[in-house]
């Protein structure tokens, strides 16, 4: 397996963001994509996704096999519940290791929530999704969708080995439409996606990112 850079990894935030100005936009619009409330939000700020992103989403859609379809759970984090997420993990592992350094502990809180000043989520570049059938019913992926390492043993990597060789399938098969649409994978999150961020400029090799961190406005 090659090595995870991580959210926190400084690589990530040294990218410089050129921010296109493209809008965010409410997925739901035209019915073409399965979308769980699960993560729905008063604001439904859950539900947005910068236009690129959601163009890249169905043409991954369109390349399925038949009898699957991608199930959005959430697209759009706006900054102060980011920040909130990721204060509530570190929190968790400080009280789980208190011989951890700060330095250990914001890092291992990355495998699970983006660093607040540099989370694609709040971009809206990213998207946390999973496969179900025509029905909605959600396919096996290994784990629930927002496992962090420590209650999945670690089969939340999407290459994790301690899972079945369904769930490997059909890990494989949403890797292959997103990466042939133009998006990029966390390793440490089978299910996190996305496009134009930082993490995704580092991981492709462009020099800037396209988008950054954005308000919900009812202009968006």
């Amino acid at each position: 397996m090659n090595e995870i850079v991580l959210m926190a990894d400084p690589k990530v935030a040294a990218i410089p963001v050129a921010e296109c100005g493209e809008r965010l936009v409410d997925v739901r619009r035209g019915g073409s994509l399965l979308v769980d409330v699960r993560k729905q939000d008063p604001a439904d700020a859950f539900a947005y996704l910068r236009e690129g992103v959601l163009e890249r989403l169905l043409k991954a859609q369109a390349m399925l096999p038949q009898g699957m379809r991608l199930l959005f759970v959430e697209g759009y984090r706006p900054p102060s519940l980011q920040r909130k997420y990721f204060e509530e993990y570190a929190s968790q592992l400080r009280a789980d290791h208190p011989g951890w350094p700060a330095e250990q502990i914001h890092a291992a809180a990355s495998r699970y929530v983006s660093p607040p000043d540099i989370a694609p989520h709040s971009a809206g570049a990213a998207v946390d999704l999973t496969l179900a059938d025509t029905a909605g019913r959600e396919l096996d992926l290994g784990t629930r969708m927002n496992a962090d390492p420590e209650e999945s043993a670690g089969a939340c990597y999407t290459h994790a080995l301690n899972i079945s060789e369904e769930a490997r399938a059909n890990r494989k098969v949403l890797g292959a439409v997103l990466t042939a649409a133009g998006l990029v994978n966390y390793p440490t999150e089978w299910w996190h996606w996305s496009f134009g961020d930082r993490y995704w400029a580092l991981t492709t090799g462009e020099t800037t990112a396209l988008y950054g961190p954005k308000e919900l406005t009812p202009r968006s």
